[in-house]
């Protein structure tokens, strides 16, 4: 990336930053959101030695920050520089919470939650594209760069920032879903965020439908000039470059952190206190989020325990649900149908000695989550819908052993990669709960030969190879 790169700045921007400084007591902490997005960029900027351009959320942010509103992280052995981005309450609400989660996010989703259209939530997120824009051309100044967008916080600012510098190398990654033509056409904005996903060199998707899916959508709504053949879109003389982009994780370190004594001290300690030993063990890691499942997998299980009275007692299904968005209430309403449902199937099933569910709602440690990934005999991936899901990939990298079963929706990106994992449909719960019972009885040479299979596929399409490969395109055409 470094040599590639050559005297180019490289920035990624992005709505939520790597790392947090917030209080505790009178004393400044650094943290690590718990994020997918995060969790994959910020090995790839330490690699590039960059510049990360980010909202500032946390309670310290502004204390350890410059004059020029920058900081370089992580702290304990400095690596790159975030730029901090301040955005007043009714920014983040407007912005945020309004059209991002509750325009954008349902309206790429298809999970069957409608989005709500307020005009005083898109003037917003207007205004915070704007700001970023701003940001993002204070810190490239006069030098070459190559820009890299992330997500659907920010449609608009790659328009924005080609407007001003024309000749800067943009490109953005869309993490989530593009939604069928069909269905974005409902939303009021659609040309103006066409038209600022369109301000860029390169766009990035998970697969290739998604990528099809924008193309079809460029072609019906702005009457776009497509080239199938190159993937691309040319609007008002510019021309987009649209690819598949699967994101990954970094294998090599979860790999080796799941076979560290950390993880088996966290695994002994688990097992003690939920009483797991002699149990078969299954895990779901999720956010409480709408998209990801979690109520069709808990009834999934209801289903299999009345179905399959022989694993009654034996089997534990540990569900981490890590609370998110809480004051939208389509979140709210996730969180009441995870409780009712585990507490129904508890009641219905579960002994003094025995439940079948545990929910741990709070955030885990990274040595608690390989811990947990560790243990488990099976790991249940149900979303609804999903641009990637790396909490799939993150299992198989975690399982240097070479076992357990993922079972992995038909509907997340992961699953045109992770071929051997068992495909189950979520809305079908009676075959969801056959699935799970397929899972536990495999043979141990059948759960190693899909699991090495697996791991293969991600080992060789790590997170470095995710960035390297968008670099290599935006390069490409820097110099073309």
């Amino acid at each position: 990336m470094q040599r590639s790169l050559g005297d180019r700045l490289f920035l990624v921007v992005s709505n939520r930053e790597p790392y947090v400084h917030g209080f505790s007591g009178k004393r400044i902490v650094c943290q690590r959101p718990v994020s997918g997005l995060t969790e994959a960029l910020d090995p790839v900027l330490r690699a590039a030695r960059g510049t990360w351009v980010a909202h500032g959320s946390g309670s310290a942010d502004r204390q350890v920050t410059d004059a020029h509103d920058r900081v370089k992280v992580p702290s304990e052995n400095p690596e790159y520089t975030l730029r901090r981005v301040w955005l007043s309450d009714e920014e983040v609400a407007g912005h945020y919470r309004g059209f991002s989660n509750e325009v954008m996010w349902p309206l790429c989703h298809i999970a069957f939650v409608p989005p709500v259209f307020r005009d005083t939530d898109w003037e917003m997120y207007r205004k915070v594209n704007e700001k970023f824009a701003r940001a993002v051309l204070d810190e490239v100044g006069d030098r070459p760069a190559v820009v890299l967008v992330q997500d659907y916080h920010l449609a608009l600012l790659s328009r924005l920032i080609k407007a001003q510098r024309p000749r800067l190398v943009v490109g953005q990654f869309w993490h989530i879903p593009w939604t069928p033509y069909e269905v974005f056409r409902t939303c009021p904005w659609r040309e103006e965020l066409l038209a600022g996903l369109l301000g860029n060199d390169l766009l990035g998707f998970h697969t290739p439908a998604y990528c099809e899916n924008f193309l079809d959508t460029t072609r019906h709504i702005l009457r776009a000039k497509v080239n199938q053949k190159a993937a691309s879109v040319t609007h008002q003389g510019r021309p987009t470059l649209v690819k598949p982009f699967p994101i990954s994780v970094d294998f090599a370190r979860l790999s080796e952190e799941a076979g560290t004594e950390a993880v088996r001290q966290e695994m002994a300690r688990l097992s003690r206190e939920l009483n797991l030993a002699g149990k078969l063990v299954g895990i779901g890691v999720d956010r409480l989020d709408y998209t990801k499942g979690i109520p069709q997998r808990l009834q999934a299980l209801g289903r299999f325990l009345e179905n399959f009275p022989a694993y009654r007692g034996r089997v534990v299904f540990i569900q981490a649900g890590i609370p998110s968005r809480t004051d939208i209430e389509s979140y709210q309403e996730v969180g009441r149908q995870v409780h009712e449902l585990a507490a129904g199937i508890n009641s219905r099933y579960g002994s003094s000695s025995w439940q079948p569910v545990l929910l741990m709602t709070g955030q885990l440690s990274p040595v608690a989550l390989s811990a947990l990934r560790r243990l488990a005999s099976f790991c249940v991936v149900s979303a609804l819908h999903d641009g990637m899901n790396l909490v799939a990939k993150e299992f198989v990298a975690s399982r240097a052993d070479e076992d357990g079963v993922l079972i992995l929706s038909e509907f997340a990106g992961a699953a045109a990669e992770l071929k051997e994992a068992v495909l189950v449909n979520p809305f079908a719960i009676g075959e969801f709960a056959v699935k799970i019972n397929e899972a536990l009885e495999m043979s141990e040479t059948e759960r190693r030969r899909r699991m090495k299979a697996m791991r293969a596929v991600v080992a060789g399409h790590s997170i470095y190879r995710w960035a390297a490969s968008i670099l290599e395109q935006l390069i490409s055409l820097a110099e073309a």
